[in-house]
């Protein structure tokens, strides 16, 4: 296979081996008897040499494609943390809590609805860049610069200063958080056209590296930074922040310069001269209005759940209950009046129905007329399966281990870095077992080992506190949880149409969350009332439906990764 590293090259032995060692010194540097032995040399060094040592390795055994992928990986890595998790260091270093301004739960929307305006970037030409880069180049230079943009903009934003500092901050955030999804979209749709079949495993495993490196700079590397700067809880610098998420918006050009030296994808539908100028704006104007529409409705009825939410939680006696009923039934009617408006305005002629039919129609059509009815259920059923395990127990996780005893120096060095720099390894990993054995094998091998990690956990919640337990089970946990990302974006990515990579890729991904955002909000009332032995017990079930799903399709994809044009 095209994808496969051929091992009997003695090159690639040693590159296969150097990079084992690497990722395992990297892991190490977090612990105390390396720093010991480390003494005069400083870490950021060591680890600089591990990190410049891994990416030559991967140079080595990867192909030009994969390699490109880390580096789009690490551009869409960058910006999810710099909303939520060094966002909300800066606020309550500032004296302020991110729940002050309720507009910062809006960052999210655009990871979570992405979908709605994926047709856009599958659909709309942006003008001299697309006939200059090409369709997907465009979009991704065009959100790149959007997403350094908003960064810049909370940058030169002191969110205590005057009465429109939190609220410019919340704006910047939420802008962040669409052109970063945005990003999201076009890098997915590049990483399926761009790669043959046998090659998206690897592709995959080297975008979730770049991503997770993307995420320990804007965490760690953001947090190190404002605190060498100046700033820390007793004694709050701005200008150390403003230093800060400039220098992330200057990490950001690690994916403008891989934008503007890659190729086009070749391997996709070419339609943009398809349609008259007139049309795509018409396009873009109904989108605009159907976007004002649902923020409307859901601005306007605000009041109206603020009630329901009290009636209910008397009604129910459970206030976590009554706030999902509220906010469900709230987000679906904004959603119902933003379909209705877009319907009424297309039925109305203010768009051509043609291209709004192939944007939002076709793409669902496709997938159910590929797979038929049966098991087009049965795949979303699995897509919004598959990471409910590992998903519902990554939001308790801090958690768990604060009330086990562990202190936060502890978690951080282990759960944070060491965790981090595993789910690395285990993409990589995964990567290379589902080019030899197969994306299904190593799909069910993924679920298998999620279960037994989550088991493990039972045994960590029932021992005394001990670092070399935490760090068994996190190592085991999440490098189970990085070799079956790995595999499983490898399979969404089959399930696309080269026709509606964007469109179709977005749903997927929206839908692999779906459900486990829903459950993970009550994990904890579920470990409070269950206790954490029957909750980990729980997780591990979970697994279950996700394998009989799996050995019910292992013969209908044969174990391969096929592209469909």
């Amino acid at each position: 296979m095209a994808g496969e590293v051929d091992w009997s090259k003695p090159s690639n032995r040693i590159a296969g081996i150097a990079l084992i060692i690497g990722f395992l010194l990297l892991s190490l540097s977090a612990f105390n008897p390396l720093l010991d032995m480390l003494a005069g040399t400083p870490l950021w060094v060591f680890r600089g040499a591990c990190v410049a040592a891994i990416i030559y390795c991967v140079h080595v055994l990867f192909t030009p494609n994969a390699i490109v992928m880390l580096f789009l990986g690490f551009s869409a890595g960058v910006p999810i943390l710099l909303i939520f998790g060094s966002l909300s260091a800066w606020l309550t270093e500032a004296g302020l809590k991110k729940s002050a301004v309720t507009y910062f739960s809006w960052a999210a929307l655009g990871y979570s609805f992405k979908f709605v305006w994926a047709p856009l970037v599958d659909k709309l030409p942006i003008p001299l860049l697309t006939n200059w880069l090409g369709r997907r180049r465009a979009w991704m230079l065009i959100s790149q610069l959007a997403v350094i943009g908003s960064i810049l903009m909370m940058a030169f934003t002191d969110p205590i200063a005057g009465d429109t500092g939190l609220t410019m901050m919340a704006f910047a955030a939420v802008a962040l958080g669409f052109s970063s999804a945005t990003q999201d979209i076009v890098i997915d749709a590049y990483r399926i056209e761009s790669a043959p079949a046998d090659e998206q495993a690897m592709t995959s495993s080297t975008y979730i590296a770049g991503y997770r490196i993307g995420m320990i700079v804007a965490s760690a590397g953001a947090l190190l930074l404002a605190t060498q700067l100046g700033s820390t809880k007793e004694s709050y610098s701005y200008t150390a922040w403003m230093y800060t998420y400039a220098a992330m918006a200057a990490v950001m050009l690690v994916g403008v310069a891989t934008t503007l030296l890659i190729q086009e994808p070749a391997n996709h539908r070419n339609d943009t001269n398809k349609y008259r100028a007139s049309d795509y704006l018409r396009f873009l104007a109904i989108f605009v209005v159907a976007v004002i529409a649902f923020i409307a409705t859901f601005k306007l009825s605000s009041e109206i759940a603020s009630n329901s939410k009290a009636y209910l939680k008397e009604a129910l006696s459970n206030q976590h209950l009554a706030g999902f009923i509220v906010a469900t039934v709230r987000l679906a009617a904004a959603a119902g009046v933003c379909a209705l408006v877009a319907f009424g305005l297309v039925k109305a002629g203010a768009g051509n129905k043609q291209m709004i039919t192939e944007a939002y129609v076709d793409p669902i059509r496709d997938f159910f007329s590929r797979y038929g009815m049966g098991l087009a259920v049965l795949l979303i059923a699995l897509i919004g399966l598959y990471r409910v395990s590992d998903i519902v127990m990554g939001v308790i996780a801090t958690v768990f281990y604060l009330d086990l005893g562990y202190t936060k120096p502890e978690i951080a060095a282990v759960s944070k870095f060491f965790g981090l720099i595993m789910t690395i390894a285990g993409g990589l990993m995964g990567g290379f077992l589902a080019v030899r054995f197969g994306v299904m094998r190593i799909l069910f091998l993924g679920a298998v080992l999620s279960a037994i990690t989550n088991l493990l956990f039972i045994v960590l919640a029932k021992s005394e506190p001990s670092i070399a337990m935490l760090v068994a089970v996190i190592g085991a946990d999440n490098l189970s949880a990085g070799l079956a990302s790995a595999a499983f974006i490898a399979f969404l990515s089959s399930l696309t149409n080269i026709s509606f990579t964007a469109m179709q890729y977005a749903i997927f991904s929206s839908v692999m969350t779906l459900f486990p955002k829903i459950l993970g909000g009550y994990s904890g009332s579920i470990a409070e009332s269950i206790g954490y032995a029957n909750f980990f017990t729980m997780t591990a079930l979970l697994t279950l439906p996700v394998l009989v799903l799996i050995y019910i399709m292992r013969n209908k994809f044969n174990d391969k990764v096929t592209m469909k044009t």
